[in-house]
């Protein structure tokens, strides 16, 4: 029998590595910007309170309902969690897969993502949501993936709590793809240092309750497609990346200090 090349062997080393990431307790990354549909936003930008849409554009604040305006409710955030799958090419190196979601959607129609969506009440936890929506949006079975990370929480322009979990799929010639055409347009994949340089990247600075930061895009080429990926998917794709690869971007990331809101009183309160 031959010896296995030694990719495989790099592969393995990081998948024992990542089993022992624990994420930052308490630690949130930002999105973009906040929308709360339904719920109005104290925001003390330059110039007043101010709403953003999710292109950081103001809009009129949205009106509390009022079933909520009357008490004090605590803020619970709706969990959901996405799926960095990582598989090794034939020179060794890391990709994950993406998707461009369908133009046909009534949110982020066209967009690149990764594979995932909010959690159900059936779930167990953030891996197996993750891996469940994989399964749904590009038929990838759960039993071909390597569950190895779980990364800090991401918070989505809608308050989501979107948790990246990062899988290996070992025997990449096992997954074909198969995507649900209600939801995904095209499947591809990109290297993941990609997300760690500047060579395809451009950034716009942003400013959200006085804070200043940069949204970052990246584009890249696939079968003769461009794609662009940038928003969330992007912070998440390059925080993924400085852990895998144990370094940061070359270009300043300047991350968003966006909060969760603490309590629902007439406006949004954040800690």
């Amino acid at each position: 029998m031959s010896a296995p090349p030694d990719h495989s062997y790099r592969l393995m080393a990081l998948i024992e590595r990542l089993r022992f990431y624990k994420p930052v307790i308490g630690q949130v990354s930002g999105e973009e910007t906040v929308e709360v549909v339904g719920v109005a936003v104290a925001a003390s930008a330059e110039g007043g309170d101010r709403d953003l849409n999710d292109r950081g554009k103001v809009f009129s604040s949205i009106v509390l309902p009022e079933s909520v305006s009357s008490s004090q409710e605590r803020f619970f955030p709706k969990r959901a969690a996405v799926l960095i799958c990582l598989f090794e090419d034939g020179n060794g190196d890391l990709r994950v897969l993406l998707t461009k979601r369908s133009s046909n959607l009534s949110t982020h129609s066209g967009e690149v993502s990764l594979p995932g969506g909010k959690a159900e009440s059936g779930d167990a936890d953030d891996r197996e949501t993750a891996t469940r929506e994989a399964k749904e949006e590009i038929g990838l079975d759960p039993s071909l993936v390597t569950v190895v990370a779980v990364l800090e929480p991401f918070l989505s322009k809608h308050l989501l709590q979107v948790v990246p979990v990062i899988g290996v799929l070992i025997n990449k010639k096992a997954f074909i793809p198969s995507p649900n055409a209600a939801e995904v347009e095209a499947v591809f994949d990109a290297p993941l240092d990609m997300f760690l340089k500047d060579d395809n990247h451009r950034s716009e600075e942003r400013q959200w309750m006085g804070e200043n930061y940069l949204l970052h895009y990246f584009t890249y080429e696939s079968n003769g497609k461009e794609f662009l990926i940038w928003g969330l998917t992007a912070s998440i794709l390059i925080h993924a990346a400085s852990v895998v690869y144990q370094q940061q971007p070359s270009f300043p990331e300047r991350k968003p200090r966006f909060r969760y809101p603490t309590h629902i009183h007439g406006k949004l309160t954040m800690e």
